[in-house]
């Protein structure tokens, strides 16, 4: 990335975590690099890699492009009404989410539901039927992983969930047998149920769409 390119990222950084609400601390956290991260964006004299830019975007929901025309002031940012499915979680299936895709781009895009703000927002499809019929194979959900970590309001909720080796489930949070323990539960009686799982993170559900309401634009 050339240093013209750095200083609108810069400059469309600190736009879209105004717009966002994000705080350098927890963006930094949410993208898997040091605290200080974000904050070392917006010291001139420090140069950025690309993989660090890259990762800040995609904790963001949003892609590098998308970022650098906002600073550019080429991007009006309200009219955005595309999300990117990131990727498939496990309803019962053993899955990887796959979130490393160029530019902001996933299995697919669908529009943004109303109500729901587009940036900060991650989708992804549902795989498995350990939550149906509620989360039914195909499904889109929403959410918002603000930080690493299982927060208090996860507990109890239908969550996305990341184990420590990087299966992603969607499955009810529950509290398990030791401090860092969670049980995962699934609705389905048949579904699988995990038991005292370590997690990196897990992020409630904000909304989802059947899959005969998933709109591929």
């Amino acid at each position: 990335m050339e240093k013209q390119e750095l200083n609108a990222f810069s400059r469309g950084l600190k736009i879209a975590m105004d717009q966002d609400g994000w705080k350098m601390r927890p963006l930094s956290e949410a993208a898997g690099l040091g605290e200080s991260a974000v904050k070392d964006i917006f010291r001139k004299a420090l140069s950025p890699k690309i993989s660090t830019c890259y990762a800040i975007a995609q904790a963001m929901g949003r892609s590098l492009d998308e970022i650098i025309e906002l600073g550019n002031g080429n991007l009006d940012n309200t009219s955005r009404a595309a999300i990117s499915v990131a990727g498939r979680v496990g309803a019962g299936a053993e899955i990887e989410l796959i979130d490393a895709w160029p530019k902001g781009e996933g299995l697919y895009h669908v529009a943004c539901p109303p109500g729901l703000p587009p940036h900060g927002i991650v989708a992804v499809e549902v795989a498995g039927d350990s939550m149906a019929p509620i989360y039914e194979p195909g499904s889109v959900l929403f959410y918002a992983r603000q930080a690493m970590g299982v927060p208090t309001e996860a507990l109890g909720r239908i969550c996305i969930a990341a184990d420590t080796e990087n299966r992603v489930w969607l499955k009810q949070v529950k509290p398990g047998t030791a401090p860092g323990l969670f049980h995962l539960i699934s609705i389905n009686p048949a579904g699988l149920n995990m038991h005292d799982a370590r997690l990196s993170w897990a992020a409630p559900v904000k909304l989802h769409l059947p899959p005969d309401l998933v709109r591929r634009i």
